[in-house]
Order: C-alpha cells, then structure tokens, then sequence
C-alpha cells in the first residue's frame, strides 16, 4: 500500500534515539547536524533535562520525537500532552492501554499545546506493545489473545481515539498499515541493521524491512549512538535505504 510519507526520502524518516545523559546527547546532535532530520528523547534525557532540551534541538532545526509514553487518567494526560506540545515536540506518545477516552485527552491536549506553542500540532503515537515484549511476556501479563490479535486490537482503539498513529514493532507494520491506512504514522521501534546486536528488544527486523512492511518512520539507537562513528553508521543506514 502506498502511503502519505513515500514523497519523503527514507533518510529523513530515520529517527536517532538518544537514550543518553544531556551532555552526550549534544556531542551526538553535533555530529549528526546536517545527516539526521529527527532525534528522539525519551525518559532518560527528559527527566534529568525537561522541555529545555527539546526546545534546544528544535531551535538547531531537528524534528523532536518525545517519547514519554503517558499512561493516567485523561485528565493527567491532556495535561501532559498540552506541556509536551507547548515545548515544541513534533511527535510524543501515549500508551493505548490507557484506553479511547485517555487518548482522546491526549489528543486534545496537544491540540491546546500546539496552539500555545504557535506551532503545528504534534503527531499523537499510541504505544501497543512494547517491542522488548515477547510473545510470552505479554502472556505473562495475562493478555490472553495471541500478541499480534493485541497489537491489531490496540491500534484499532488509537484509530477510534482519532490520535495519529501508532508505535509498534517492524514485524506488525504491514498488518497495521491495513487497519489504519494510508495516512497513519506506523513508527517503529526495534530496528537493527543486519549483524548488529539486538540488545534488549525481541522483535526486531532491518531498516528496509521496517520500510517494506509500511513504516512511515523507523527508530534506531544504539546501532548509530554507540557505534565508534555516528555519522558513518547512520549513513551506512541510509544507503540501505536508498
């Protein structure tokens, strides 16, 4: 299926994860100027560094994919959507397990942020399930339909919630991108370049598989962030890509 993103060349559609402390995540962000369009902070940077960080690299022109994952009541939720958007976040997330009405709040909430900020509003995610979970792992949640029914289920509910898309593994991609069609942000995590080590994530596929299968973006961390030549290994990605 073709989709609303294929008019964007891959590269700008690779979001580095930095999983980092801030002073890290800045030497990371001044080799990568000019080679990655998106970063990602997530709970590590955030907690230690606040909307200071995400504003900073706005400010130096990346796109900002704040992955905080927000999981409370929707009162709480739009609260933290609307701070999130008011930073300057082009993308942030929430976990669907919080169920329509929570994500409906985060979607109203970003709504009012962006409005404050005087900026786009941002993509709303749903987190389904998370790609460090195995098949077993979830059932040891004691979900007791089979992970791939879960993750269908979960992403139907973010569609009826009217957020933008979803968070989800490379392997569910193409299944998803037929429930949510052509226009959904399908990002996805636990993206490894072939021969590179899986660390903690369970389902997992290449940066072109992700693509294939109907990513609109994918996430890679470790394999850029840690590798002896950031830049080389993300370009190393985006000549697969090309």
């Amino acid at each position: 299926m073709l989709t609303a993103f294929d008019s964007v060349p891959a590269r700008d559609r690779v979001i580095v994860a930095l999983d980092c402390d801030a002073w890290e995540a800045i030497a990371l962000a001044d080799k990568l100027e000019g080679h990655a369009k998106w970063l990602k902070i997530g709970m590590t940077l955030y907690y230690a560094e606040g909307p200071a960080i995400v504003k900073m690299f706005k400010r130096r022109g990346f796109n900002v994919f704040l992955d905080l994952k927000f999981h409370d009541i929707p009162h709480q939720v739009q609260g933290a959507a609307r701070s999130a958007a008011a930073s300057g976040a082009d993308m942030l997330t929430m976990h669907t397990v919080g169920g329509t009405a929570m994500m409906e709040a985060g979607q109203r909430g970003a709504e009012e942020g962006a409005a404050e900020y005087g900026g786009d509003v941002p993509a709303t995610l749903g987190i389904t399930v998370l790609t460090s979970m195995s098949p077993e792992a979830l059932a040891a949640t004691g979900v007791a339909r089979p992970l791939p029914e879960q993750v269908a289920a979960l992403a139907a509910q973010a569609k009826e919630a009217g957020i933008s898309g979803v968070v989800a593994s490379p392997q569910e991609a193409a299944a998803l991108r037929e429930i949510l069609g052509p226009d959904a942000f399908i990002v996805t995590p636990g993206v490894r370049p072939a021969g590179a080590a899986l660390g903690d994530q369970s389902r997992v596929a290449t940066p072109a598989q992700a693509f294939a299968n109907g990513a609109s973006h994918i996430v890679v961390g470790r394999p850029i962030t840690e590798a002896p030549d950031p830049v080389a290994a993300f370009e190393a990605i985006a000549a697969e890509l090309e």
